[in-house]
């Protein structure tokens, strides 16, 4: 495990990662943390009294990577960017499941489906997680057409936030 104190950054303009909230892991935490791995992996643990799992690294270049706060985690911790936290990690080692309505769905369209398959299992994730912090059923079920369309037209997960951005009805 690994513990520091870590202060709240927010991007301004960062490609995908426009406007979010996240804190750094320095490349020499990161390998102590998981040794020799350069790319993303699962992390769990406490931000401040927080208990967090199933969150990713990701990597930034030269070692280093970020962990994102979306707006959910910083209201659980009522901190914005430019406060501190007090962070304490491990590895995570349970294995992220898919949802199963999700896949249910791409499953109608071989394409579909064979388009998601060849995403990178952390871009399947992207769509999975979007379509998991839906609040509603009728949320939910609008991100997995919104998936399923995004599939059939072969657009990757910031592609098609994108194009949402257009339609309101789907959030």
């Amino acid at each position: 495990m690994i513990k520091f104190q870590s202060l709240i950054k927010k991007f301004d303009r960062q490609g995908e990662k426009t406007g979010w909230s996240y804190i750094e892991i320095s490349a020499e935490l990161a390998e102590t943390l998981n040794p020799g791995i350069k790319k993303s992996f699962r992390v769990k643990g406490l931000l401040d009294q927080v208990p967090i799992s199933g969150l990713s690294l990701l990597p930034m270049g030269g070692g280093n990577f970020i962990l994102s706060i979306n707006a959910e985690l910083r209201r659980l911790l009522k901190k914005k960017a430019g406060q501190t936290l007090a962070v304490a990690l491990t590895l995570d080692h349970q294995a992220y499941v898919i949802d199963p309505e999700l896949l249910v769905a791409l499953e109608v369209d071989p394409k579909a489906l064979q388009y998601f398959k060849t995403l990178p299992i952390s871009h399947q994730n992207y769509f999975s997680k979007w379509v998991d912090a839906a609040k509603t059923k009728e949320t939910k079920y609008k991100r997995i057409e919104a998936c399923f369309l995004a599939m059939l037209k072969k657009q990757n997960y910031a592609e098609m936030i994108r194009s949402q951005k257009h339609n309101t009805n789907v959030r």
